[in-house]
């Protein structure tokens, strides 16, 4: 961020100081008098496996032919769980019964923050919308060599494997 925000002045780099503690240098407009803290978008994303936790779900969007993650933007005034539990609505016309958080990760490219969960889906009946090309689930060790490599998908699906025992049990 270059500018205000509110005024569209030139920012500076000045060390913010709340309550005495150092925040770090944040941009700050010599204008208004301001710091203006950076924008990012957020994001929810989910490895979502079937009640026994024999697969999961990968799917394919955008015609790009590359198996990733259920995802999508939380909307204003919604929660990472609504905004969660509304994409899988959407994208794969899954319902969800329990679901823990699992990692988080800023992703430049988009200038997101994306937060995964993992989910435990009520039946595997797929009822895809528009936004996904293919949908399938697979099982554990053929997602491994399915989803897409050095991807943030794949960081979080790795993440998933090390709870997913655990999580099961709940």
């Amino acid at each position: 961020m270059k500018y205000c925000t509110e005024c569209g002045a030139k920012l500076t780099i000045k060390e913010c100081f709340n309550c005495g503690i150092s925040e770090g240098m944040v941009p700050y407009c010599p204008v208004c008098g301001e710091f203006r803290f950076p924008w990012f978008n957020v994001a929810a994303s989910v490895v979502i496996f079937n009640r026994d936790c024999s697969k999961t779900l990968l799917i394919q969007q955008y015609g790009k032919g590359k198996n990733i993650l259920v995802a999508g933007y939380v909307n204003k005034a919604e929660t990472l769980e609504e905004a969660l539990i509304r994409e899988i609505k959407e994208e794969v016309g899954l319902c969800v019964e329990k679901f823990i958080f699992n990692e988080s990760k800023y992703f430049e490219k988009s200038n997101s923050l994306i937060c995964n969960f993992i989910a435990v889906s009520c039946d595997e009946t797929l009822k895809c919308n528009a936004e996904v090309d293919f949908a399938m689930w697979y099982q554990i060790d053929n997602a491994k060599e399915a989803i897409l490599k050095d991807s943030l998908a794949e960081y979080f699906f790795k993440k998933a494997l090390l709870k997913k025992d655990c999580f099961a049990i709940y």
